[in-house]
This record gives C-alpha cells, structure tokens and sequence, in this order.
C-alpha cells in the first residue's frame, strides 16, 4: 500500500512514467481526467485515428493547452503531450508502458505485439483482444520481460484483486463474478431494437452521441462473457459449458445462488465464475442489486471458519458453508493508474492471465445462411457465449472477436455455436490468428497434463 510514496519519489527525483495512450475514447479520456493530479507521471502522448476526438477529449478534460506538444519528440523534452493519429510512433521512442484502449480485439493484439516487441510494458484495456489470445499475449510479455495486465477499474481486474485477497487469506475460490442487467430475450438484440433494452431518454439516444453496436455487446451477454473469460483466464476458473447463469439476486444472496446447484446454487461446479443479474425475469428491478458491482465467494475451511461467517454480518449461504466479498463499484478510467503503478513500480500486472480457461465462441442471434457475412461483437448475427477452453478447442468453436465480416460458408441455426469450419477466414487476420492457435495450444497441452495425471 505505497503506490503513492512510489510516485511522489520518482516526482521528486524527475523521473515520472512516460506513458503512451492508444485510444480517446471513454476509458481513455477518463483517465486523462486524473492524470495531471497524479505525481510520477507523465502522458507523452495520446494515439487515435481520429485526432479530432482526442482534441475534444482534451477539451473536455480541461487539459492546458500549454501542455500540448506538436509531436512526441517535444513533448519528451518538455514534459509536455502529443497527440497522433498513428499508434506506431508510440513504440519506437523512449516511453515505459502503453495503455491499448481502442477496444478492437485485432488491433489490440497487434499493438500489444508491437509493445511486448519494443520492451514496454502493456496494459489491456481491450479486454475483447485478451478474451481472444491474452494467454499467449502473457506469456510473450513474461518471455520478453515486460508486464501485461488487465486494466485496473474495469471489473476484471476487480475481480481478481478479490480472488488474490480470497487465496492469500487461506479461501478457495467457489465463483469470482460481477452485476449486470440481463433478461432471457437479451442474447436476439441486436443494433436497431437496442435502445427498447437501456434507461437512456430518446434526446440522448438520438443524439448520436451512443453507439449502439457497443451497447448491444453491453446487454447481449457479449461483453460479460469476455469480461468473465479474462477473470477464468486470469484466475485459472472453469466456465461452464452452458454459458453464464445470469441469475437474479441482490448482494445479501449472492453466496446462495454462486454456490453449486447440489447445494442449491446456480453453478454447474465450484472454482468457477458467473454474472449475476439485475433485474427479476420479468423485467423489474431489484432493490440492492449488484449491477454496478464485483464480487468472490468463498467457502468455510472448517467448522470453525463456518461459525466465524455466520456470527458476522457477511450473509452467508443458509447452510453457513458460504461467504461473499463484495465491492459495489467501478470507477473504469479513473482508476486505470493502479495498473500503471504496479507494472512499472513493481513490475506486476493487476490481473494477467496464467492459462487458457475460457472462451468466448460465436452463437447465432438467429438463422444464419451460407453466403452470409457476420458482424461481430454487438451485431445482428452473433453473440458471445462463455465456454471452457477445452470444449472451444474441442468443438472447434470461433471465437466472437474473429466474427467480424467473415462468411459463412455453412448454415447455422438459431442458438448454434458457429465453428472454424463454417466460415472463410480472411488472410488479413493471420498475425491474430497466429496468436490465437498459440493460445489454443495451451488448452491442449492443459488437456494433456490432465489426462496423464488421470492415468498415473
């Protein structure tokens, strides 16, 4: 707990963290809103294709316009920020760690390569691109000596500071997880009926100012589903096969319902992770929901522990063998430098994944015919459903994140998982797919190490 005294003294001897920031969008500007109010810290420049959103992020943010340097080279010398609208002049100047936030999982991989590359530190805002190859992205990073981490403020990274208090505290993990709104017809949205689904008054909505492919993934299931794959990924957890249970709860039931279904739970197996939801079936509200929040729950090691639980406010399961941590925000973009502290401070991520878990394979929103083109991650054709690993790679199931103006090359019915061999790969993803096939070899060699344990 001395991030702070760790930044005040490379303040004072002049040597703040350069960091380069690749993408001016939400997360981004949320964290360019903090930055100048951090000691030890230096944003050299922001990246963006769209230079004229990064000046408006800017703009909104308050940032001097004496501070705005007209290229990195100034802005090193200065202590001052460029923007640019090519990422690549990022990674061959002297800066310590990149920020990937343009939210696109192949662009995402090809800047974390390029970083690992040039021996900087990554931090994976695009959690769509760590969903998608993060394991073998790690252990590129590890190889290289650099730090890749999730990003501190979005809920994975949450989840797994929970999951590190759970083990360091002498807990297995029983279900890491998160709040969101979700109703059954949700997994059929698509663009067009996405705004009949959210809270926004029709000004806004009309406004422009919301992309709605964006909030489609937000309550289709898609972004919860990679979200939760990084945390499998991260914290070694089993998904199950049958997707997130999205089940109904408020905080004090969350160690009832993330509990085995033997015991009465929603869960398929322990040392898992699920997404609670909201709102009831029918669409209402529920008081002290976990919307917002992150939690872990955890099992009583002894008859002891088990007292412990029950003698202390913690709303335990009702047969006292189950408790819950929860933390009921996230502050996204705000908290981002954590991350930054802890990958150059003391060269570790806030969350990084150790294998390949889970995954998240495209399923059909509805009948799909051969000759189609799918459109990815809060489209009209798929959504992306959570699996084990192993039974992605068994199945030869896509993955959403390479979804994106593929064709079909077969049928796929409504609810059908699409596969590798229903849809013509374009060859300008092969840096992503080379990426992919490294990951998808730790499942198998995971799968192997099983099955000789298994027989000795």
């Amino acid at each position: 707990m001395n991030l702070h005294h760790l930044l005040t003294q490379r303040e004072a001897d002049g040597e703040p963290i350069r960091v380069g920031l690749v993408g001016a969008g939400r997360y981004g500007t949320m964290y360019l809103a903090q930055a100048n109010n951090i000691p030890g810290i230096h944003v050299v420049a922001i990246a963006d294709i769209n230079v004229k959103r990064a000046e408006g992020a800017f703009e909104l943010v308050g940032w001097p316009k004496d501070q705005i340097a007209p290229d990195i080279a100034t802005a090193l010398r200065d202590r001052s920020t460029a923007i640019v609208a090519n990422a690549d002049e990022l990674f061959d100047v002297d800066i310590d760690i990149i920020v990937e936030a343009t939210g696109n999982p192949i662009v995402g991989v090809r800047h974390a390569l390029r970083a690992i590359e040039t021996k900087k530190h990554i931090i994976m805002v695009t959690v769509e691109a760590d969903a998608l190859a993060g394991p073998a992205l790690a252990k590129r990073a590890e190889a290289a000596g650099v730090v890749y981490s999730m990003a501190y403020g979005d809920q994975p990274a949450l989840i797994m500071e929970l999951v590190d208090w759970a083990r360091t505290s002498g807990f297995d993990v029983v279900c890491a997880g998160k709040g969101a709104k979700f109703l059954e017809h949700y997994h059929e949205m698509n663009p067009d009926n996405v705004w009949e689904n959210w809270e926004f008054s029709k000004e806004l909505t009309d406004s422009g100012q919301l992309n709605p492919n964006m909030h489609t993934s937000f309550r289709d299931g898609t972004k919860a589903a990679i979200e939760m794959a990084a945390v499998a990924n991260g914290a070694g957890l089993v998904p199950s096969d049958t997707g997130l249970t999205f089940t109904p709860g408020d905080v004090e039931e969350i160690a009832s319902i993330c509990r085995p279904a033997e015991v009465g739970g929603a869960l398929a197996h322990e040392g898992t992770v699920d997404v609670m939801s909201s709102v009831n079936r029918d669409g209402t509200w529920i008081p002290h929901n976990t919307q917002e929040g992150v939690f872990v729950v955890v099992k009583a090691t002894n008859a002891y522990v088990s007292g412990c639980f029950n003698e202390y406010p913690w709303h335990p399961d009702p047969t006292g063998q189950y408790a819950a941590l929860y933390r009921p925000y996230h502050y996204v973009g705000l908290e981002l430098n954590v991350s930054i502290a802890n990958a150059v401070l003391r060269g570790i991520p806030t969350g990084s994944p150790i294998g390949f878990f889970g995954d998240v394979v495209a399923t059909a929103k509805k009948d799909l015919k051969a000759g189609e083109f799918l459109d990815g991650e809060g489209g009209y054709t798929v959504w992306g459903q959570l699996v084990s690993a192993k039974h992605s790679v068994a199945t030869g199931a896509l993955p959403v994140a390479l979804a994106h103006h593929v064709e079909l090359r077969n049928d796929v019915t409504k609810g059908g998982i699409v596969r590798w061999e229903d849809v013509i790969m374009d060859d300008s993803l092969a840096q992503a797919l080379e990426l992919r096939r490294e990951t998808e070899a730790l499942a198998l060699a995971l799968a192997l190490e099983e099955n000789l344990a298994a027989r000795s």
